[in-house]
């Protein structure tokens, strides 16, 4: 092949087909420095989205026969665990799916209790996670998730009510006076909660203050989901040489809101 550099100049490339989402452009504006008060850039509805009504903001859930449509500022996570089963592909290819049910419901004068049990299928419907959400008043590995919102001060008949069918693993109780085995310390940063929802969870609740500061939070709240994460990966770092596939069951209660920093 020859070379002449005057017959390069003018030549066409082939088109390079490009798209994009909303949340590579939120990725983006993290992944070159904008912080938790960079609102325009961090947050797809910006400063100037009207946060009275909260409602509007927050996706509706798929009403459930028999429950009441509750106030989405009151539901909080009350608890989650985790179950290892088998391997879990690194990456998941078509055809999987989350497969829901209620579990059970409690109503007591604090509010309502949903416990919700998810299932991770793959194509074949074989399950490998269970999860069930139950609220309070290894890359390698497949998993079982158990979780639970709580409605507070959430009203279905007024009276007590409680049924399950299913429910999360039992945990030991702690002897009392004991102290921890292990003591695992660390800090959240400011953005916590921007970088976490990218994970799927966009409730305004973890980006804009507005609507927490309506809800009696202060503000912006880390997502429960994420100190579960810290939690558990510190268990890892104590106990399991961080090793994902050495967690076969973890569980953990959400006491009380957590600030990002």
């Amino acid at each position: 092949m020859s070379v002449d550099l005057s017959k390069a100049v003018g030549y066409q490339l082939q088109d390079q087909p490009v798209a994009w989402t909303k949340k590579d452009l939120l990725l983006y504006a993290v992944g070159i420095g904008a912080k938790k008060d960079d609102l325009p850039f961090v947050y797809e509805l910006g400063q100037s989205t009207d946060v009275t009504d909260f409602n509007k903001l927050v996706q509706d859930s798929e009403p459930v026969p028999g429950l009441p449509k509750f106030d989405p500022r009151r539901i909080v996570h009350g608890s989650q665990s985790i179950e290892t089963l088998k391997p879990l592909p690194t990456e998941s290819g078509s055809g999987w799916k989350l497969k829901k049910r209620i579990i059970g419901i409690h109503e007591n004068k604090s509010g309502v209790i949903v416990d919700t049990e998810v299932l991770l299928v793959d194509g074949n419907d074989v399950p490998y996670s269970r999860m069930v959400v139950v609220p309070q008043p290894d890359p390698d590995q497949v998993h079982i998730l158990q979780s639970a919102t709580f409605n507070v001060g959430g009203k279905a008949t007024g009276q007590k009510f409680s049924k399950s069918i299913s429910g999360a693993p039992s945990s030991q109780t702690v002897p009392e006076g004991k102290a921890p085995d292990y003591v695992i310390t660390e800090r959240t940063s400011e953005e916590q909660a921007i970088i976490y929802r990218l994970s799927g969870d966009f409730n305004p609740l973890h980006i804009d203050p507005r609507p927490g500061q309506k809800a009696g939070f202060g503000g912006v709240i880390l997502h429960g989901l994420s100190t579960f994460g810290f939690a558990a990966r510190a268990v890892l770092k104590a106990v399991g040489t961080s090793d994902p596939t050495a967690i076969l069951t973890f569980g953990a209660r959400f006491t009380s809101p957590v600030k990002p920093g």
